[in-house]
């Protein structure tokens, strides 16, 4: 059974070691995170019974797949440290926002196998939808190994071009954001009419959840979802009205666009 590494074990480490270890890719004892917070470590210990390592270069020796979960000014220096720890068979995958494959490429050796991948925040509660690029050193069967770990958090997507990953991050990445905002107007709205803050947040968030579980599951488009639910003359046509003169569907298309220009930016910013 191969072995993998966290380094850095922040929410989004803890969440990829809960989803691994509930769906069955990898045993507990299998799993090793590193990080410089010792009390973080003990908890993980605790928690999911994995293994712990204070030193990123020891965690990168024992494992097959090595997970770069550290904050993207924090890459380099970890690179740095696990380099010699490397072989052309190790997978080194990196969730960083922003950093490129070819900027790693400049500090490891060329036969690395590399992976970036572009997760997003409902991976906490095994919802999340991630989005990966893995460079020509990754072989078929690899590329559908790695997907299963993100797999275990949500749904997952191999892309063939890197340059993906911005409009990935702009929609998926950034996306959880935007939705909050309109869960939270929709909230206001209710509140507005008269309903209790704590009804109108659950019951803004919950329409949210159903409306999109009910998409995802019965596989509709949502403008079909959206004509199901708008009788002639009634409230809910209404409603669309007035979103569409507020040019809502616009700005949400001009925030995802914002995104993926400032994920652009900061990729050529990189190194």
């Amino acid at each position: 059974m191969s072995k993998i590494a966290f380094i850095g074990a922040g929410n989004m480490a803890e969440a990829l070691i809960r989803g691994l270890i509930t769906s069955g890719v990898y045993k507990p004892g299998d799993i090793i995170a590193a990080d410089v917070l010792k009390k973080r470590l003990e908890y993980l210990r605790s928690e999911y019974k994995i293994k712990i390592s204070d030193k990123n270069n020891k965690a990168a020796k024992q494992a097959d797949i090595i997970v770069l979960s550290v904050k993207p000014n924090h890459v380099f220096n970890v690179l740095e440290e696990i380099n010699s720890e490397l072989t052309p068979r190790k997978i080194v995958i990196t969730i960083a926002a922003g950093i490129s494959i070819p900027a790693i490429s400049q500090v490891l050796e060329n036969k690395t196998k590399l992976i970036r991948v572009m997760p997003n925040t409902p991976a906490l509660v095994l919802a999340g939808a991630s989005v990966l690029y893995c460079n020509e050193n990754v072989t078929s069967k690899e590329k559908e190994r790695v997907k299963k770990i993100f797999e275990s958090v949500g749904i997952a997507y191999i892309v063939e071009d890197e340059a993906l990953l911005d409009p990935a991050t702009g929609l998926s990445g950034s996306g959880p954001a935007f939705v909050s905002i309109f869960i939270e107007a929709l909230s206001d709205g209710g509140v507005k009419m008269g309903l209790p803050r704590d009804m109108a947040h659950r019951l803004a968030a919950q329409t949210v959840y159903g409306t999109a579980k009910m998409i995802i599951e019965g596989g509709a488009h949502p403008a079909e979802f959206k004509d199901m639910v708008s009788s002639p003359g009634g409230t809910t046509i209404e409603g669309v009205h007035s979103l569409e003169k507020g040019r809502f569907r616009s700005s949400t298309i001009s925030a995802v666009e914002a995104a993926t220009r400032r994920s652009k930016e900061l990729s050529k910013g990189d190194k």
